[in-house]
């Protein structure tokens, strides 16, 4: 029987009561998806799952599918390794964003498993994109309405981030532009909410604008969608897994445990095109 347990007061949830090594039944599965939809992101304690497990847990959710710009575990392409080295300064993807939304269709959500972590640090923020949409004014909500956001696989903030893993582990288009314009505003297909849907990692301007004329209001929006009061802080310990819907919700792995080695293994699941 599941216990669900909220985290915070914007999003996130952990669930007990389930063993993700085992195969579970349609029930469980519905159950847990929900939570996803109410929560955003969940988390399961105390899961020794292996990547094949992994791999069939996620195949309950969407079909997953291979990272554009790095290569996925031997005879499992679908999981990426997430890795910081202690020689490292910079972790993968240290910023506010949602996954790949350079993509015609991001991923419906991504599933990440604790592999080996540091000693300490290296928690990850969660933010909830509903919110941070329904907080605005509406005078601000009439002028977004009609906007659609570029989005750009190249933007230099977080090609920096992916420098380390690209040289170890990248795909051989791995430098490739990918782009994407998707709308402003988007409705979840699920839940059938409005959320906002633009990210400091991918977004880079509005459609029929330039950079400098988008940026005032981009980066108004960036620092109102990640307001404390609309996130959450999950902390790692060994066999943790967060899910996570990458529809409404933004993430940001926190770099502050140099030194020391951190390894996670992600999946990403199918998704459809924002709307």
């Amino acid at each position: 029987m599941l216990t669900i347990q909220r985290l915070s007061g914007a999003l996130g949830a952990e669930i007990d009561g389930v063993d993700l090594s085992q195969e579970l039944s349609d029930a469980v599965i519905a159950e847990i998806r929900q939570a996803l939809l109410d929560h955003l992101v969940i988390f399961f304690r105390g899961q020794n799952i292996t990547p094949a497990q992994h791999m069939a847990f996620a195949r309950r959710f969407s079909e997953p599918e291979e990272y554009p710009m790095l290569k996925g575990l031997e005879g499992f392409p679908e999981i990426v390794a997430v890795i910081k080295l202690p020689h490292e300064t910079i972790n993968f993807g240290g910023l506010w964003h949602t996954d790949t939304a350079y993509l015609q269709v991001p991923p419906l959500g991504a599933i990440l498993v604790a592999r080996e972590l540091p000693p300490y640090g290296g928690d990850t923020l969660f933010a909830n994109m509903y919110l941070a949409y329904e907080a605005l004014s509406d005078g601000m909500k009439a002028m977004l309405s009609g906007l659609r956001g570029v989005n750009s696989s190249a933007k230099a903030d977080t090609t920096k981030t992916r420098e380390d893993r690209i040289a170890t582990a990248g795909k051989q288009q791995a430098n490739v532009e990918h782009l994407a314009i998707h709308p402003v505003v988007r409705t979840h297909p699920e839940t059938g909410r409005k959320l906002l849907y633009v990210n400091s990692g991918h977004t880079i301007r509005f459609e029929g604008m330039t950079e400098e004329e988008s940026a005032p209001l981009l980066n108004y929006l960036f620092a109102h969608q990640v307001r404390p009061e609309f996130t959450c802080r999950f902390a790692w310990r060994p066999g943790s897994v967060a899910f996570w819907d990458n529809r409404c919700a933004q993430h940001n792995p926190v770099n502050d445990y140099h030194g020391f080695k951190r390894v996670m293994h992600r999946i990403s699941l199918r998704g459809t095109k924002p709307y």
